[in-house]
């Protein structure tokens, strides 16, 4: 079982869902850290569409959808009760194909969760065990995909709700016009998904639980702690603590078997509070959250930035080439980052690429006018020519 198959999965999801490349990690991260996930965003933003199709790709998977309402009871959830045991006054549901049964759920509009079931969920999703007549029952949940159009309202009692979902996401409909077209031509409708086992993913939960968190790691989260509590934001220790398996998972996924300070990053979609901390936390999270390859690469990034809306507002041949010499030169510096940085590959070449193709965009900006100039001069010459012969 090769882990390369993780990086596979994750690619064919982006491929068939556009602009969705944040929730489809993050969902492969909760699988494998044993997590739960919240999706906040409008209906139609294919939130459904990602759970179903991660239970397809997990072969042998109990899988369960619910959507809830505020008059959702006990029974859609948890199933009936068994009136054989009520008959002999056993108070016992039959939990068959029933939430308490199942590997993976997803809750649509979560948030409607009224009293009559919140006590049983949260004991569920936290504690993963379901009191039936009064038995405590170990469920096999791995993890909860909860969805939502919108946050709960505070003094709803859905606190402890919302605080059992570790990755939180806000989803968005597509926003780039090619990506909207190539969604409504089915594009990636038939693009071939790899899948795997329940044996599969418990090994591969086994791995992201041997994966090595260093000490450098460990002194960020704490750095992290301290500055969004100077800014009045308390997450608890226990999400913190329960961060470092999604921290695993990210490494994990990523083809490494230890943590880098650059995978907590997605402690920017664990740590807020309240949506109004979200740019706060964001902005701390990132400063510590960058090495030196990131550093680079953005350094790189803003570079490629300048040059490129510097010809669009200068596009004469000296600007020209001028440009092309500042591309060559990223191009020598992104090539000597990838020598000196093994297992960087991935970001580094996604760069590289785009360096590339600016470099050859401008070189053709270039090389056209100074073809049809050239064209030009040589008719010129000809027609000269041509009268020089006929003296």
């Amino acid at each position: 079982m090769e882990i390369s198959l993780l990086k596979e999965i994750k690619a064919a999801l982006n491929a068939k869902f556009y602009e969705r490349e944040a929730e489809v990690e993050a969902i492969l991260i909760a699988l494998l850290s044993r997590q739960h996930v919240l999706m906040v965003g409008p209906s139609g933003t294919a939130k459904s569409a990602l759970a179903i199709e991660f239970a397809k790709i997990i072969q042998g998977s109990q899988y369960f959808q619910w959507l809830l309402t505020r008059f959702s009871t006990p029974d859609e959830l948890f199933g009936p009760l068994s009136l054989k045991d009520l008959e002999q006054g056993v108070y016992r549901r039959n939990t068959e194909t029933k939430l308490p049964e199942a590997n993976l759920v997803f809750l649509d509009e979560i948030f409607k969760s009224n009293s009559a079931i919140l006590n049983s969920l949260l004991t569920i999703i936290n504690e993963r065990v379901f009191y039936n007549d009064g038995s405590p029952i170990k469920v096999p949940l791995i993890s909860v995909i909860g969805a939502s159009n919108e946050y709960p309202e505070e003094g709803e009692g859905l606190e402890a709700l919302f605080d059992r979902f570790l990755l939180r996401f806000e989803v968005e409909y597509i926003a780039d016009n090619s990506n909207f077209i190539s969604m409504m031509k089915n594009t990636g409708h038939n693009v071939q998904i790899p899948t795997i086992t329940m044996e599969n993913l418990k090994q591969f939960q086994s791995l992201t639980d041997s994966v090595i968190i260093p000490d450098e790691v460990f002194k960020a989260i704490s750095k992290i702690r301290q500055e969004l509590r100077d800014e009045g934001i308390r997450p608890s220790d226990r999400r913190f603590k329960q961060s470092l398996s999604v921290l695993q998972a990210r490494a994990l996924i990523r083809k490494r078997n230890i943590v880098r300070v650059e995978d907590l990053v997605i402690l920017e979609n664990i740590v807020w509070e309240t949506i109004d901390q979200k740019d706060t936390v964001s902005f701390i999270v990132r400063k510590y959250a960058q090495d030196t390859v990131i550093q680079k690469i953005d350094s790189i990034q803003n570079e490629l930035r300048d040059v490129y809306n510097a010809i669009k507002l200068d596009n004469s041949v000296e600007a020209g080439m001028e440009a092309t010499q500042k591309m060559k030169a990223l191009e020598a510096d992104l090539s000597k980052l990838k020598l000196n940085q093994q297992g960087r590959d991935e970001e580094i070449d996604a760069l590289l690429v785009k360096v590339q193709s600016i470099q050859q965009e401008i070189l053709n900006s270039v090389l056209e006018p100074m073809f049809y100039d050239a064209l030009h001069s040589k008719n010129e010459i000809e027609k000269s020519s041509g009268i020089f012969y006929r003296m």
